[in-house]
């Protein structure tokens, strides 16, 4: 494995549909360890995992690359390409990852069938097996439980080359990274440690270009005031060195003129202007060379409402198959229209399964259910994406502000062919939301979303009147928003046993249960 750096040269890049470039003049070195890339959906972070492993060409500049290099992507809907040699190797490296990441043999055939935890897993080891000089992951937490977070931490902690990592997975950034590189729409920044200790150095560094921008700010304005007094001295000295008001017979007039003349009295106001408009000017040109860093005012109202029924879901105790001769048992289910419901447990336990269940078991008008799953086919993000332009004027306005108000450029967005999957879910979030629904269900909702992103969904959420049905393995999301959970866990500790799901109130207890167990 090369021990050299992975390099941008005044890299810029631009999409052939978009009208701005991506990155403009970038260059960056990246030594052995983990790199941290940080920045808001559709903000550059996959274009740069892009340009590093050579699936995309600068538009202007160079990428140096050390060695060899593998992209994981966010998407999983296509197995890993070695995964089948990976399967079947019995060097130690495959055997160590096999275990240590639950890998199982049979992966490859049932992959339609697997949970995208298990084919994130998947993707990962693989890559990892091949040994690469340079790995760059996206998103690898997406989907992935706590007990498998743990797992691939650990594995990628072991990694000797040069890794870069898009993640909103901030405990995995902090671990990690021992730097972070800031995609800003104002500025792109390396900066030292994981992702606390940048973002905490960025915001200093934001808190000081405003102070010393309201500063400058202000000594211009005070040597524009001065500058106006001095200028107008200036002009009563000059009008009172002038002898053209004065009679020809009035020669001790004259006299005093040139007596000022000579000694250079009559200039001194003179000079003290020029001076003045040269700090003038440098203070001017001080300002005009400091950047100030947009302080960014996110928000959004999701405008749900409280169903005017007794219920919005009424499903009777049975199983649903998840595969394999495997099933999921559950009680009878009720949700009420206040309900704000976490459902937990982990990768293939059959959360998503159930949730798809439940959908086709609704009684509630279509409009007024919003699902968000876990991930978009490319198939439907672009037909999301061609509703939305043919959306009335009015209505794409609304649907764009909610897209605005979870952090990304609504015009950007409009004009690009393929949306982040950050970003179509935002669209679809937002389209959903239009119709004011009775019910959301969201599968995995802050996966692909920044972390900027997540705060005001999250805050969003919770001033929601609507049902809430949510799976996700963000517990900290889960407890600001959910008031009962539903569990599922294995049925017994054997493999490939069934799973069954368990009703909880008290979700602290189920939450930190869970927390302490996967």
């Amino acid at each position: 494995m090369s021990k050299a750096n992975l390099e941008f040269h005044n890299v810029t890049f631009l999409y052939d549909t978009a009208s701005a470039a991506v990155f403009s003049d970038l260059s960056a070195e990246f030594p052995i360890g983990w790199t941290g890339i940080i920045g808001a959906n559709g903000g550059g972070k996959t274009t740069l995992l892009r340009l590093a492993a050579g699936q995309l060409a600068p538009t202007a500049g160079r990428v140096i690359t050390p060695g060899k290099v593998i992209y994981c992507p966010q998407r999983t809907d296509d197995p890993p390409d070695q995964l089948a040699d990976f399967n079947t190797a019995l060097d130690a490296p495959a055997c160590q990852l096999r275990g240590e990441l639950a890998i199982q043999p049979d992966w490859l055939e049932r992959w339609p069938t697997l949970s995208h935890g298990e084919r994130k897993r998947a993707q990962i080891a693989t890559a990892l097996w091949q040994q690469p000089d340079v790995l760059a992951i996206d998103e690898p937490t997406n989907h992935i439980d706590r007990n498998a977070r743990l797992l691939l931490a650990e594995a990628l902690h072991g990694y000797p080359g040069v890794g870069l990592l898009v993640s909103h997975d901030r405990e995995l950034l902090d671990v990690l990274c021992t730097r972070c590189l800031l995609l800003e729409p104002h500025a792109i920044t390396l900066r030292p440690g994981g992702y606390t200790k940048a973002v905490e150095q960025s915001h200093t560094d934001a808190q000081r270009a405003r102070s010393l921008y309201r500063h400058t700010k202000h000594e211009v304005k005070r040597l524009e005031r001065e500058e106006a007094t001095r200028r107008h001295e200036a002009a009563q000295q000059d009008a009172k060195r002038s002898k053209r008001k004065l009679a020809l017979r009035d020669k001790d007039g004259r006299t005093k003129i040139d007596l000022a003349r000579v000694t250079g009295k009559d200039g001194a106001a003179g000079r003290k202007q020029s001076q003045m408009q040269g700090r003038l000017q440098q203070a001017q040109a001080a300002l005009g060379s400091l950047h100030v860093p947009p302080k960014q005012t996110l928000g959004i109202t999701l405008r749900g409402q409280t169903a005017p029924r007794n219920s919005v879901l009424d499903l009777p105790e049975g199983a649903i198959a998840l595969g394999g001769a495997r099933s999921l048992h559950h009680p009878a289910l009720r949700i009420e229209p206040t309900d704000h419901i976490g459902l937990i447990g982990p990768n293939g336990a059959g959360k998503s399964t159930l949730l798809r269940h439940i959908l086709t078991q609704l009684s509630l008008p279509a409009d007024k259910v919003v699902y968000l799953p876990q991930e978009i086919e490319r198939s439907e993000a672009a037909r999301i994406l061609a509703a939305v332009h043919a959306l009335p004027d009015a209505q794409l306005g609304d649907v764009m502000t909610v897209v605005s108000c979870l952090g990304s450029d609504a015009r950007r967005v409009l004009a690009t062919d393929e949306p982040s999957p950050g970003e179509i879910r935002k669209i679809l979030l937002a389209l959903g939301m239009t119709h004011q629904p009775w019910l959301i269900v969201m599968d995995e909702p802050t996966n692909h979303l920044d972390l900027p992103s997540i705060e005001h969904l999250e805050a969003a959420l919770t001033q929601c009147q609507a049902a809430l049905l949510l799976v996700s393995h963000d517990l900290r999301f889960l407890r600001a928003l959910t008031t009962a959970a539903w569990q599922i866990a294995p049925a017994d500790d054997r493999p490939g046993s069934d799973t069954v799901l368990t009703m909880r109130r008290r979700i602290g207890a189920a939450y930190d249960k869970t927390s302490s167990s996967q």
